[in-house]
């Protein structure tokens, strides 16, 4: 996915987010919204180097992106 998408993903994901903390959304809604904020977390490189996934010689730019 091209950082722009991604950009894109996060802002729906956020306000997903504040919708069903609004009671605005429905539950599975809801659901996606966790599962797409925890991937991203999960992408992170701080997250990354808990689990020993250093990827000193990746190409990646610093969101993970493999354009």
């Amino acid at each position: 996915m091209h950082s722009n998408e991604k950009i894109f993903m996060d802002a729906a994901a956020i306000g997903t987010t504040v919708g069903s903390l609004g009671e605005i959304l429905p539950p599975i809604a809801s659901l996606f919204t966790i599962i797409w904020m925890a991937l991203r977390i999960y992408e992170t490189p701080t997250v990354q180097s808990w689990f020993g996934n250093n990827n000193k010689g990746s190409t990646d730019d610093e969101h993970g992106s493999t354009d």
